[in-house]
């Protein structure tokens, strides 16, 4: 995808550690001091729950800005059926272009791709004020629940798009997180070794 000022193309495999860098910048201090994210994605590579053409990178003036990436996991329906559906992420803007609209092109531009390939829904852990401009709305709603979340817990995180209308008609069951999204903090710190020293921080509005 061609605009005026970016560009959206799947990773390269030369750009696996500039996206990884890019990764780092944009989550750095964000919900924790330092962050995992970089390698997240370094593992998820390699999952075979990884969908290789949902794989974005977007491009101003031949430099990486952002990125997008999807995993294939399912819904366990209450019914016992087990319903396939994608998660996303985690995305990412470089700070110095965040809220500027960069975001939320990408990842319309990543859905309707996804959409494309026949995949019904996506659902994963986000932000409403941002995600639902592009058509998010509570998992709650769908009667999807959360894996592991106690009743009565807040569930506000847990976002799902129908990307097919009426994909989740009927349906009501427990999301899984895929496995490659859990990583251990003694492998992210041995990775992080190789890139540029950044200081960890402590700041409000952290959740872990």
């Amino acid at each position: 995808m061609n605009t005026n000022d970016y560009t959206i193309r799947l990773e390269r495999t030369e750009d696996y550690r500039e996206v990884e860098n890019l990764v780092r910048e944009a989550f750095w201090n964000v919900y924790r001091p330092g962050c995992s994210e970089h390698y997240v994605i370094h593992v998820l590579r390699d999952d075979p729950a990884f969908v290789k053409e949902l794989d974005f990178v977007m491009e101003q003036n031949g430099e990486l800005i952002g990125q997008n990436m999807f995993m294939r996991t399912v819904i366990n329906a209450d019914d016992g059926r087990v319903i396939p559906v994608l998660t996303m992420g985690p995305i990412g803007i470089t700070p110095e272009l965040k809220r500027r609209g960069y975001g939320k092109k990408l990842l319309d531009y990543s859905q309707e791709k996804a959409e494309a390939m026949g995949f019904g829904a996506v659902l994963f852990e986000g932000n409403i004020g941002f995600y639902g401009h592009s058509g998010f709305t509570y998992a709650r709603s769908f009667g999807i629940r959360y894996h592991d979340l106690p009743e009565g817990a807040d569930d506000s995180f847990f976002l799902c798009k129908e990307l097919i209308s009426g994909y989740l008609d009927g349906i009501t069951g427990v999301y899984q997180t895929p496995q490659g999204y859990y990583v251990d903090d003694a492998d992210v710190e041995e990775f992080d070794k190789a890139f540029s020293h950044k200081e960890k921080l402590r700041l409000p509005g952290q959740i872990f």
